[in-house]
């Protein structure tokens, strides 16, 4: 593949990984809107790890402190802050592990990657954002998240496996609905990436096992490279605009590019 291709493709994913404006519709739109041969799924799983190792770093106080965690969630004891945080996001993974099995086993996750599909969900779901943000209150913060919380954005989580949606899109709306505020929505919503990209990247990889060369693994180099300087860069400006701004701009860019991609799929 051409380095130009990967170039853009790296960006796309490190930019809006992490953007409640959803990555899989922007990997799945380009080759449809350039004409450009389709990136293919191994490109795909090595951008996601470029961006899985930025959230990783950016967030790495709390990733460090879910480590520490581990161990004592593995004897049954949850009564450290590590512990707690990591028994909860298995348990906000759970959902969407359960439904991106089935959408693969029943081939249905193919025949939703129509721009139509894309189109409306970014509409609909950017409304639904902005109705969140605005009705939600500014009163909760990430250390008061409980076993109920978890399920109910594990499900959210879950829900964005539909393109267009937006995983950080669904997940944040989520936790905005549940009286998260704005900066602490946004860091559930990023540490839950963490255990979901990771298990949809080994999910993914077992079927690239026997097709693996080296070139496709320099072009996985380069891809996560890049979308991973991207990545940290996008996250931090996300993270600082927050204190200052809603998320009405990102419900503006979905409504937009909702109306401008149904307007070219029924025309």
């Amino acid at each position: 593949m051409p380095l130009y291709h990967i170039f853009i493709l790296a960006l796309i994913q490190g930019i809006t990984e992490f953007l409640p404006i959803s990555s899989s519709a922007h990997l799945i739109l380009f080759p449809q809107l350039t004409g450009l041969q389709d990136q293919g799924v191994a490109l795909d799983v090595s951008v996601h790890v470029g961006t899985l190792l930025a959230v990783m770093l950016y967030f790495r106080q709390d990733v460090a402190q879910v480590w520490r965690g581990l161990p004592d969630l593995a004897r049954g004891r949850l009564d450290s802050p590590g512990a707690r945080m990591a028994f909860l996001l298995i348990v906000a993974t759970i959902p969407v592990i359960l439904l991106g099995l089935v959408l693969k086993v029943t081939g249905l996750v193919d025949s939703m990657r129509s721009m139509a599909v894309i189109g409306w969900t970014m509409l609909g779901f950017g409304v639904v954002l902005y109705a969140a943000d605005k009705m939600g209150s500014e009163q909760r913060r990430a250390e008061s998240w409980t076993l109920r919380d978890a399920v109910v954005l594990g499900l959210w989580q879950a829900v964005a496996l539909i393109p267009g949606t937006s995983r950080s899109g669904a997940t944040i709306t989520g936790a905005r609905f549940l009286g998260f505020e704005r900066h602490d929505a946004a860091r559930l919503s990023m540490l839950m990436s963490i255990p979901t990209i990771m298990a949809s990247g080994v999910l993914t990889a077992l079927d690239l096992v026997e097709t693996a060369n080296a070139r496709a693994a320099l072009d996985g180099l380069i891809g996560a490279s890049i979308s991973f300087v991207a990545a940290l860069i996008a996250l931090k400006l996300m993270m600082r605009f927050l204190a200052a701004v809603s998320f009405t701009p990102y419900v503006i860019y979905r409504i937009v590019l909702g109306v401008v991609l149904l307007w070219i799929a029924y025309a």
